[in-house]
């Protein structure tokens, strides 16, 4: 076997497996003398950096559970011109972090509560910090489910731990009484240690009647909405715009 086949089986060997694929092309400018060895193996490197970095990326995401990945370039602000374009574009700068505000997005269904959720959470992620996004329902449904395995308080500080953690439609389905504790406990386990955004479709007011307990919501909301921004959106339905837009005349 020639060495040329012996490396491309090192490469392999070593997990460089997008060097290898590389290798050829930059061979043939080295052999026509419009690279250098030097300037080719140093290209060469920078790839498979580049090509890592990249892989790295995906798993981060792929671990952080976005529904999907939309930014905030993606939103439509003319839709939504109530939306305070400058301050939604001060939270992309993730200076709520330095003092671990939440952030509560309130609207109706279909307004870009989530998408503005995620292009926070991506930004988050873009600077090296750990989110994840979790509707509330499966959140509480974990959270039960480790209770009743015993194995509640390992999963409370793994979910207290991320840097940004997105709970996202709470309000859309009642809690038990079991729940309701075990997801105060998270935020208590969070409160003023990291910053939780979450997304809404009932008024603070009502939140009562999804937790059950008027003790433990104000209790909750008193760690929630102490150093927070809250942003409500009153404007129409993305939802109800596309399927206008394709409904047949």
């Amino acid at each position: 076997m020639s060495h040329y086949h012996q490396l491309l089986n090192q490469l392999e060997e070593l997990n460089l497996t997008n060097m290898k694929g590389n290798l050829p092309a930059y061979l043939d400018e080295v052999v026509k003398s419009e690279k250098t060895l030097v300037d080719s193996l140093f290209e060469l490197t920078q790839l498979e950096l580049r090509f890592r970095k990249n892989e790295t990326q995906k798993r981060i995401l792929k671990r952080a559970m976005f529904p999907y990945h939309k930014r905030l370039h993606d939103f439509d602000f003319d839709f939504q011109p109530k939306i305070k374009k400058a301050e939604i574009k001060d939270l992309m700068t993730l200076r709520f972090l330095d003092t671990h505000d939440n952030i509560l997005f309130i609207g109706n269904s279909g307004v870009g509560k989530t998408h503005l959720a995620v292009s926070i959470g991506m930004e988050c992620i873009d600077k090296g910090l750990s989110c994840l996004f979790i509707t509330s329902t499966e959140l509480v449904n974990r959270l039960s489910r480790a209770h009743k395995r015993g194995t509640s308080e390992t999963m409370l500080k793994k979910y207290a731990g991320y840097s940004v953690l997105i709970i996202d439609e709470v309000g859309y389905l009642p809690f038990s009484k079991e729940g309701s504790n075990l997801l105060f406990q998270l935020i208590n386990m969070r409160y003023e240690r990291k910053s939780t955004i979450i997304t809404t479709n009932i008024p603070l007011s009502q939140w009562a009647e999804i937790f059950g307990n008027k003790k433990l919501t104000n209790a909750l909301l008193d760690r929630l909405v102490h150093h927070s921004k809250i942003i409500q959106i009153t404007g129409p339905s993305y939802r109800m715009k596309k399927y206008s837009e394709t409904k047949p005349s």
